[in-house]
């Protein structure tokens, strides 16, 4: 099996708003995204298809179709577009980021010939995406920032061998990075939002557990999570991971940047990468 992707783009303007509620709900509920004159993103679309190689021309589907495929849909059906008061599905459903991949996937699914749409993934800007996947599930995920210091050395290994096998990284005085954390849901849109989550409580659950706890901070002198814990990205996916779970029910998977070449992230238990 092949996957192979393509990446659109398309500009609309939408507001936040639930018809059943009076306007204090609706700010409370959507805040600025409420704003009646609506909002806009220049949105990025990744498509991503999932098919056997045809021998003979030695590719699964041309790279072109999708393009024309996925830009037709984008510019006569959203790009432009003020969703609520334009698109018929909008008009009835809130055009959150999660709703529109939804819409999308379910424009898409099957359309493309040869082979099958494996992923979407939506990005409203640069910290916020949604994604639906073949396992017809709905994904969201914000990214978050902290900066901190740590050193890498583990209290179960050898100066000798934490040196060996650290490097730079075993330094005494430590280092510093300007970490990026993916935090992402899954579930289902709520009919009366929109959203699996509501942000504002995810940002507010983020800040307090993670961002005022670690930001500016040396993981290895100053946190208790990692005392006895060598602070490696991979176990600082992990413990926030932990932290946020017993918060956030969903929570799927927590990712960690820890430069923009490495990459890190824990899945709980049944859950797994698609």
């Amino acid at each position: 099996m092949l996957y192979l992707s393509r990446k659109s783009e398309f500009s609309a303007t939408h507001t936040y708003n639930n018809p059943q509620w009076d306007k204090e709900k609706n700010k409370k509920i959507f805040g600025k995204c409420n704003n009646p004159n609506g909002h806009g993103h220049d949105y990025k679309l990744e498509v991503m298809v999932r098919g056997t190689l045809d021998i003979t021309s030695g590719i699964v589907i041309n790279t072109t179709d999708i393009k024309r495929i996925v830009n037709n849909f984008l510019e006569e059906e959203l790009d432009g577009k003020f969703l609520d008061r334009e698109h018929p599905f909008f008009i009835q459903n809130i055009p959150t980021t999660e709703n529109i991949v939804n819409y999308i996937w379910e424009s898409l699914k099957f359309r493309f010939k040869g082979c099958e749409l494996y992923r979407l993934r939506l990005y409203e800007n640069h910290y916020l995406s949604a994604e639906r996947k073949i396992d017809e599930m709905t994904y969201l995920t914000r990214q978050y920032h902290f900066s901190a210091a740590h050193r890498l050395h583990s209290i179960y290994l050898s100066a000798e061998e934490n040196k060996k096998l650290f490097g730079k990284c075993n330094n005494p005085n430590g280092h510093g990075h300007n970490y990026y954390v993916d935090v992402q849901v899954k579930g289902e849109p709520s009919k009366e939002t929109g959203m699996i989550i509501n942000l504002s409580e995810l940002d507010a659950i983020v800040e307090r557990e993670i961002i005022e706890k670690f930001d500016h901070m040396n993981l290895n002198l100053d946190t208790e999570e990692f005392k006895e814990l060598n602070p490696t990205s991979e176990v600082v996916a992990m413990v926030f991971y932990k932290i946020l779970k017993s918060h956030i029910p969903n929570l799927h998977k927590v990712g960690i940047w820890e430069t923009d070449k490495n990459y890190f992230e824990y899945l709980g238990e049944g859950d797994y990468a698609i």
